[in-house]
């Protein structure tokens, strides 16, 4: 039996998933001096992590075959859970490695995941980051991990090679539970301050002062200060963050509340709000702009 030891730099580091995230969290983690490996199906992806100067692999097995840590930066937990059952196959089964969703996963769906890779003797912690690309590039994201706490010690130095705050969120899942909770209550803000802007601009208002005055008042919230200037008065739209995945969040968020049997309107009503946006403005919108949804409403 392998000695646990924390996964310091150079660990080797399996990253699958070069998306928005992934490419800057594995450039930090390459920086930082681990042995980082990314592995995505899309060509292109991979060429973006290679002139990011990480180093990719064409299959799941060279990527993951000596790995320390696995994690993944994958789109939803349906994914997950089918690369991680290719992927055992080709992990050391005595080495200890350790496997991390940091990919915005069902919180009930991550707890069975969890019990099975027990079975198969492995590690799992949930570790999603929150922040977005502009804190993914430079190091500062909000990492919080749900699992054993031992597990979680491992992996304290890589945690800290791409984020500035780690919280402990308690039992596996708890974590997942949190990104779904916090990214309603991100969705929420958001739709709330678009709708103040259409009214606002319709009585006469300035946008821009809008924007000044909410951020120096009781309404300021992430979207007034970080994306209603930058990406949606621009009408840049490219806040790295997809508004399906958005939709996801917020859904998994309502289904929580059902589970629990809970009575809660208004992430009924904000799911549906989320839902219907994805679905008219399709697969590749930038969740910024739900605003274009909202203004056909209106």
């Amino acid at each position: 039996m392998a000695i646990k030891t924390p996964f310091a730099a150079p660990a080797a580091v399996a990253l699958l998933g070069l998306g928005n995230m992934g490419v800057p969290i594995g450039a930090r983690l390459v920086k930082a001096g681990y042995s980082v490996t990314g592995y995505d199906r899309s060509e292109r992806a991979r060429q973006n992590f290679n002139a990011a100067g990480g180093r990719t692999a064409m299959d799941l097995a060279s990527a993951t075959a000596t790995a320390d840590v696995v994690l993944l930066l994958l789109p939803d937990g349906e994914i997950v859970r089918n690369v991680v059952s290719e992927t055992l196959a080709y992990l050391r089964h005595d080495a200890g490695t350790v496997i991390v969703d940091m990919s915005s996963s069902d919180p009930v769906g991550t707890r069975k995941l969890g019990t099975g890779l027990a079975a198969a003797g492995f590690e799992f912690v949930d570790a999603p980051v929150s922040g977005g690309v502009k804190r993914a590039v430079n190091g500062t994201l909000a990492i919080m991990a749900g699992g054993a706490a031992a597990t979680i010690d491992r992996l304290q130095p890589l945690f800290e090679a791409v984020g500035t705050a780690i919280f402990r969120t308690g039992a596996l899942g708890s974590r997942h539970a949190m990104k779904a909770l916090n990214n309603y209550v991100s969705a929420a803000g958001l739709i709330a301050t678009v709708e103040a802007l259409q009214i606002g601009r319709n009585f006469g208002l300035d946008p821009s002062l809008m924007t000044d005055i909410l951020n120096a008042s009781t309404g300021r919230n992430n979207t007034t200060e970080v994306k209603l200037r930058q990406f949606i008065l621009s009408k840049s739209f490219d806040s790295g963050f997809p508004l399906r995945l958005m939709a996801k969040d917020v859904r998994t968020a309502n289904g929580m509340a059902h589970a629990l049997e809970l009575a809660t309107p208004f992430v009924e009503l904000c799911a549906r709000i989320w839902e219907a946006a994805a679905r008219e403005l399709g697969e590749g919108a930038d969740h910024t702009e739900v605003i274009r949804y909202l203004e056909r409403l209106a």
